[in-house]
């Protein structure tokens, strides 16, 4: 069993460089665990080790190059240089990183180059279009939280002539679905015909398939969709099957739409 670990212990010099060191439940959040206070139950739950000990106390700092810390067993790995992909998911390939059935997946995109990164959200296997990807675990859990409420812009073919009068009312009113009220931000048709339209729609929502399932409600079927913006970041002239590496730039537009 772990020796428990306290503040109040001497432990060769560290309380010396605790004031260069880094938050335990911010390695964890960088590290993916999820958000800061989620990273704090795992410490208070007594999950962590640092160095052998155990940590229980939220505070501690820790450094996570000199030191080995471990979640349930398992040594956790800081990435020194954070990387931000944007990829172009073409239709059927799965928004994960690897598949029991030997599915296209978003690794046999990005090959092994980068091999901590985790995709930022998801989108369905017929779906298409812009997917974030990160080494940076406190910025993939920002963008992903519905606190920051990061808008999403989409293109999407539905089945028949939809009218202005649905997209006021997608935005005005929105629509209840079997988990409650959803409204678009922005809904704007760009072309259409006796059979399908095509219109660009902007919300805040993560919920699964939403865009599907707002206008399959209202008897309006999608055929295709295309995910074109997350917050500042759009997927542009972005090839399908291929990715990008974000700019310093647009990280630094990322973390301020999320309040890094």
């Amino acid at each position: 069993m772990p020796e428990q670990y306290s503040s109040s212990k001497k432990s060769s010099g560290r309380s010396d460089r605790d004031s260069e060191n880094i938050r335990l439940q911010k390695v964890l959040a960088q590290a993916g665990f999820g958000s800061r206070r989620k990273c704090e139950e795992i410490i208070t739950e007594g999950r962590v080790e640092v160095d052998g000990e155990l940590v229980t106390e939220l505070g501690t700092r820790v450094d996570p190059k000199r030191q080995k810390i471990l979640v349930d067993g398992s040594r956790i790995h800081i990435d020194d240089h954070h990387v931000t992909l944007a990829l172009n998911k073409p239709k059927r390939v799965l928004s994960t990183m690897s598949d029991p059935k030997g599915r296209w997946t978003l690794r046999d995109i990005i090959g092994d180059k980068y091999e901590r990164v985790f995709h930022m959200g998801r989108l369905d296997y017929d779906s298409e279009g812009l997917i974030l990807m990160t080494n940076d675990g406190e910025l993939s859990q920002h963008v992903m939280h519905p606190k920051y409420e990061v808008a999403k812009t989409y293109i999407a073919t539905v089945e028949g002539r939809l009218g202005g009068n649905v997209c006021r009312r997608l935005v005005r009113t929105g629509v209840k679905l079997d988990d409650g009220w959803v409204k678009l931000d922005k809904c704007s048709i760009l072309d259409q015909n006796r059979e399908f339209t095509m219109v660009r729609v902007v919300l805040h929502s993560g919920r699964n398939r939403i865009v599907r399932r707002i206008f399959g409600s209202i008897g309006f079927p999608v055929r295709r969709l295309i995910r074109t913006q997350i917050g500042p970041i759009k997927l542009g002239e972005l090839k399908p099957g291929s990715y990008r590496v974000l700019s310093a730039t647009e990280v630094k537009s990322l973390e301020k739409e999320v309040g890094l």
